[in-house]
């Protein structure tokens, strides 16, 4: 359990605490955690109430993290062990009840905001990250299983992502969009989403009913970047640290609002489509050096989502200060942020290949790990039951 029931917010000049300033801004806040625990004891509820929650996130470290724990799903681990299921069964069991669970608290959050927000994100194995059809299946079992409407179906933005991102928007899925790091990809991602919704809209689908967000990776960015940059020395170099994950941010919205006003989006716009909102991901803050809230005050924009771990939520609650739009009208400067890491030696290409590799392989290993947990708990209660 974490403390956030006991802390502290503050009131900003409006009266309203930050985390309320920041949703009057125009931004979603999710909560990047989920455990059976949170459900159970109502701590959710508490955030929704208490934190302006309005949607959650998950992925495969964070249920790693979760089934550490073995304790809360120890009865459910049982059941799958006089089931005769395997790991692989076991943990798609577990991960989807949690997720399922989640939609209902947060169904009336949904039903509120006509489907915008009170969702919930489960992703597909990342063994499959490169497997175009094995994802499709994956999501379609996962949406299946969960059998609910307010799921989002996290699918990591790899090549092989973006064509399965299109064929499950066009079975009418919901789409979380994962693991962005770079402005090209991203804008290969909105032509996926906008595919999926024309291939949606030939099949039949009501287009209202589809909703899809990307989520945009911000502090890996300066953690990389910062890296090379202590590595080069100069004062040149060292002063553009803490300067990449916003300015790559707000070149992502750039490229968003370019997309989201041409004659094709209108189109599908007029059929009732919702566009696919940016999601600021990884928005904890690595550096202690920098302030908590960097990627919270500084990615204020409408239309957006951030998506935050525990310790970042409670900062923003507990001294953020939102300034209003801090992303539109930075674009001149942001480009310049990137121009200059460039001229320092630094490889935006290199950066953001070198992200989404390490991304991948992080997710792969976290499963690796949640495998290994759930394999131990069902071999612990196997010998248990003989």
């Amino acid at each position: 359990m974490t403390e956030t029931n006991t802390s502290t917010s503050s009131t900003s000049q409006t009266g309203r605490t930050p985390l309320a300033d920041l949703a009057a801004a125009g931004v979603s806040i999710w909560l990047d955690d989920l455990n059976r625990s949170m459900i159970s004891t109502g701590e959710l509820q508490e955030l929704i109430d208490t934190r302006n929650v309005v949607g959650v996130t998950t992925n495969p470290t964070i249920f790693a993290n979760a089934l550490s724990d073995g304790e809360a799903y120890t009865e459910q681990v049982r059941e799958l062990v006089t089931a005769g299921a395997d790991v692989d069964t076991a943990v798609f069991e577990l991960t989807t009840e949690d997720v399922r669970n989640a939609c209902d608290v947060l169904r009336p959050v949904f039903d509120a905001s006509d489907g915008v927000d009170g969702r919930v994100s489960i992703e597909v194995d990342p063994r499959l990250e490169n497997d175009t059809e094995g994802t499709v299946a994956m999501a379609r079992k996962l949406w299946a299983a969960v059998d609910r409407e307010n799921l989002f179906i996290k699918i990591p933005a790899t090549l092989e992502g973006l064509p399965a991102i299109s064929q499950v928007l066009a079975d009418g899925i919901s789409v979380n969009v994962t693991l962005i790091f770079s402005l090209d990809r991203y804008r290969g991602v909105m032509n996926a989403f906008l595919t999926g919704l024309e291939q949606a809209r030939e099949a039949g689908k009501d287009l209202s009913k589809i909703h899809s967000v990307a989520s945009f990776f911000v502090s890996r960015v300066d953690s990389e970047v910062d890296k090379q940059l202590e590595a080069i020395g100069t004062d040149e170099a060292l002063g553009l640290r803490g300067k990449a994950g916003l300015a790559n941010a707000r070149l992502a919205y750039q490229a968003y609002e370019e997309v989201f006003s041409t004659p094709r989006w209108q189109n599908l716009a007029d059929d009732g489509a919702h566009a696919q909102r940016p999601l600021w991901a990884s928005t904890g803050v690595k550096n202690p050096d920098y302030p908590d809230t960097l990627y919270v005050a500084g990615l204020v924009a409408p239309n957006t989502v951030n998506t935050m771990p525990h310790p970042t939520m409670e900062a923003t609650a507990d001294h953020g200060e939102i300034p209003g739009d801090s992303v539109t009208g930075t674009y001149a400067e942001s480009q310049q942020v990137l121009d200059d890491l460039e001229r320092v030696g630094v490889s935006y290409a290199q950066v953001v290949e070198t992200l989404e590799t390490e991304g991948v392989d992080k997710f792969e290993k976290s499963w690796g790990e949640l495998l290994d947990s759930v394999s131990g708990e069902l071999d612990r209660l196997r010998g248990e039951s003989q």
